[in-house]
């Protein structure tokens, strides 16, 4: 997606909130065949009720066999049981206190990234920063070689791009985004593959040796299991973060004045990323599956329908937030829904918090003044499939 077309995300959210002043906050897209949830209660309903609104797909979307063996351990697409094991299992490894132990390193990388960069009064703030950030973190976490970094970034560049697909899919789309993408998936499983295995044979400190370990009621995890879950964590862990500085960055920059009291006191910085968060969520909607027929927003939705639930328009539900189209850094509550809710809470939500806010605490100490260029080009993501930039050329002042 070119400059020209940076307002997409923007029309997407017109588009929602056209169609629950018309319709209310649930709308059937007969055409596509699915249901949409577009209020913040009726979004927060459909995550937290995994019995009737199921995260598990099979048999109603397209079939690849490569995705199939990759999906046995990613327990995003789970329903309990299954997902309550997975994430008991992954729990004991990837823990809080883990993740508050990786500050230093992380501001560490951040310094040493932005020293990369020290002699230029302009960089791409994607490159130089919220790309290999969450990437060296995530590596160094899980015991991978750093140097592989850039095969990672490939993997998420062919994975959320969404060059595949566009605003609106249908599953002949689908099916032949998957068929694109399967060579992706096919190289990532063996990859990681023979690092698990390379762990079970020598076990170290990392947290891949930790998930290897991990037990609960005498069960482990198989080696694809841990797979699914290392994948996650390796390519939508980092992409999440990366999309949330890349935002942050273009949000502050709209609102030079808010961005000014952040920086003033930066104490503030968290719920300033928050608000971002809850502007530009990352992955703007989730999809679920009736179990049963529901009754939702006035409709009844017959059993194994799929359901939309626009986590976008939820964050901006004029009955649930104040002035919802405005940026407001010192929001408070702000129970945006961005990284999901109920069981399937986005399990590197912490992390990403953790980086967001020590790369702007290191860019704030680096430069006195950030502006977003004006005479190069920013390029954004398909935003139907994620919002985020993919580059953001950044004219700096230095402190």
């Amino acid at each position: 997606m070119t400059t020209q077309e940076s307002f997409a995300f923007e029309g997407l959210l017109a588009r929602s909130a056209e169609l629950r002043e018309r319709g209310g906050p649930v709308h059937h897209d007969e055409e596509a065949g699915t249901w949409r949830v577009l209020d913040h209660p009726g979004v927060s309903r459909v995550l937290s009720d995994p019995a009737a609104f199921s995260s598990d797909f099979s048999g109603l979307t397209p079939v690849q066999e490569d995705f199939e063996t990759f999906r046995k351990g990613n327990f995003v697409g789970m329903d309990p049981p299954d997902h309550r094991k997975l994430r008991t299992l992954v729990s004991q490894a990837f823990t809080p206190r883990v993740v508050a132990g990786l500050e230093p390193r992380i501001r560490a990388i951040a310094g040493e990234l932005l020293d990369e960069v020290a002699g230029a009064s302009r960089f791409d703030v994607v490159d130089a920063l919220a790309y290999p950030l969450p990437i060296i973190v995530i590596a160094e976490l899980l015991g991978v070689p750093v140097a592989d970094r850039p095969l990672f970034t490939r993997w998420a560049q062919v994975l959320f791009s969404g060059d595949q697909l566009g605003e609106s899919a249908d599953m002949e789309d689908i099916q032949r985004a998957l068929d694109a993408i399967a060579p992706t998936i096919r190289e990532m499983n063996a990859y990681i593959l023979d690092h698990i295995r390379h762990h079970r044979a020598h076990p170290g400190p990392g947290l891949t040796s930790r998930l290897v370990e991990a037990e609960c009621d005498g069960e482990r995890l198989e080696d694809q299991e841990i797979v699914g879950f290392v994948a996650l964590l390796l390519i939508a862990g980092h992409i999440t973060t990366t999309a949330l500085l890349g935002n942050a960055v273009v949000t502050f920059d709209r609102n030079p004045s808010a961005a000014a009291a952040v920086r003033s006191a930066p104490g503030g910085l968290p719920a300033a990323l928050e608000e971002v968060l809850r502007m530009l969520p990352p992955f703007p909607e989730l999809g679920r599956r009736t179990t049963r027929e529901i009754e939702l927003g006035g409709h009844r939705i017959p059993e194994n329908s799929i359901l939309m639930a626009d986590l976008a328009a939820a964050n901006r539900d004029p009955a649930f937030f104040d002035r919802p189209d405005s940026f407001d850094p010192a929001r408070n509550p702000n129970p945006h829904l961005t990284f999901g809710h109920g069981i399937h809470f986005c399990f590197g939500a912490p992390l990403a918090r953790l980086e967001g806010r020590l790369a702007f605490e290191v860019l704030f100490e680096r430069f006195r003044d950030m502006a977003v260029a004006t005479d190069a080009p920013v390029e954004f993501q398909n935003p139907s499939v994620i919002v985020s930039v993919r580059h953001l050329p950044l004219d700096v002042e230095r402190a």
